[in-house]
């Protein structure tokens, strides 16, 4: 898939667990989890914003586009 997740990448910025990601936001860790390893297929925009709020960053920092070429799976 061409869009890939850098939640892990942020997380570690910020020096936070998932597990204070999600009690902060209000999503399963379950779910959250899903999302950094790219598992999901959607993401909503309330959930999006929620987490851009709490780790203090821009939707860009956690989605990235990848072309099929940067990317080959």
């Amino acid at each position: 898939m061409p869009i890939i997740t850098r939640l892990d990448r942020v997380l570690a910025d910020r020096k936070m667990q998932l597990s204070e990601l999600s009690e902060q936001v209000g999503v399963s860790i379950a779910n959250l989890s899903n999302l950094k390893t790219g598992k999901v297929r959607a993401i909503r925009f309330s959930t999006l914003e929620k987490i851009c709020e709490v780790l203090e960053c821009q939707p860009g920092d956690i989605l990235e586009y990848q072309t099929e070429k940067e990317n080959p799976e």
